[in-house]
């Protein structure tokens, strides 16, 4: 696998946390946690729940592009397939270590079943949680799809969700590219950055007219702006 420069720009720290929840439509807390750790008691003992993502940015904290794309997957393996931390720290060390993948849910095509994690490995899905047993699944088509990959291997584009609920069906409209506008969300297309469009339609602006002004279908516009507000209201 590929190692990448310092200076690529995917490993500078572009996303605050609260941004990155924003974008991944993720609790800000849920993320904290997975980024940077939580300290917590059980029966009166102290207990650490360590980081699952190693941050790019610690000073202050914040994400990297290639973190975007970990917090993404992880997401998915979390929230929609109900795989446990501790799998997926197993599965994590076991890709590092016998893969030498240094960083799997980046650098790697998981997929899961909901209990296991498995990883593509030379056209293969390899059973990381049981020790590299051979198996076939396709449950992360979902957000993979939203994931472009270099030729080494490695995500260059990203396609957040704009709604709630997550489909393979459901529009692409903003994309997530480390080397256009700093990183931040853009209309596909047109490089207009998703801010943009929503200081104008909050500003007054009616979603024709920037349809008109970016040369873009109204309802592709709409789909845009869900990427700046409220997701629960969108």
């Amino acid at each position: 696998m590929k190692v990448l420069s310092s200076t690529d720009r995917r490993l500078l720290p572009a996303y605050t946390l609260a941004e990155a929840a924003h974008y991944l439509n993720l609790p800000l807390t849920t993320l904290r946690a997975w980024s940077l750790g939580q300290r917590y008691r059980v029966g009166g003992q102290p207990r650490l729940f360590r980081p699952v993502i190693h941050l790019d940015g610690r000073d202050p904290p914040a994400l990297s592009f290639l973190n975007l794309i970990e917090a993404h997957l992880l997401a998915a393996i979390r929230r929609e397939h109900g795989v446990s931390l501790p799998r997926v720290r197993s599965a994590l060390a076991y890709v590092e270590k016998q893969l030498g993948v240094n960083r799997p849910l980046a650098q790697a095509r998981f997929e899961t079943d909901g209990v296991s994690l498995f990883v593509e490995r030379l056209g293969q899905l390899i059973n990381a949680s049981r020790e590299g047993q051979l198996a076939m699944r396709s449950l992360l088509a979902a957000h993979l799809k939203r994931i472009e990959w270099d030729d080494d291997g490695l995500p260059i584009k990203f396609y957040p969700f704009t709604r709630r609920g997550r489909s393979v069906s459901q529009p692409a409209p903003v994309v997530v590219d480390p080397r256009v506008a700093f990183g931040r969300p853009v209309l596909k297309g047109s490089a207009v950055p998703t801010a943009v469009l929503a200081d104008r339609f909050k500003a007054g602006d009616s979603l024709s007219e920037l349809s008109s002004d970016y040369e873009t279908p109204a309802e592709i516009i709409e789909e845009a702006l869900r990427c700046e507000f409220d997701r629960q209201a969108a």
